[in-house]
């Protein structure tokens, strides 16, 4: 069973927002030790999506930053609503 609290929250700007819209992205910030394999399973089995693919990057302040694209069945603005996002 993967942790689901790797999964730390969402993050959320003006190019989040324009990810979500044009790329069908959701940008989260994850526990450094989480493997993308791990926040695809996590993500996939939360909220009942399939992932396509997952990039990551270790921001200035030390964060990790997944991006997490959806597949085009799914609307990444509909995760984002559920989140309370948007």
């Amino acid at each position: 069973m993967i942790d689901p609290s790797i999964i730390i929250r969402v993050h959320f700007s003006e190019k989040a927002s324009a990810l979500m819209d044009k790329e069908n992205v959701i940008t989260l910030i994850v526990d450094r030790r989480a493997s993308k394999h791990d926040i695809k399973r996590v993500f996939e089995d939360i909220f009942q999506v399939k992932v396509v693919e997952v990039r990551t990057l270790i921001t200035s302040r030390g964060e990790k930053k997944a991006y997490v694209k959806l597949a085009p069945e799914f609307k990444a603005r509909d995760v984002a609503t559920r989140l309370g996002v948007v």
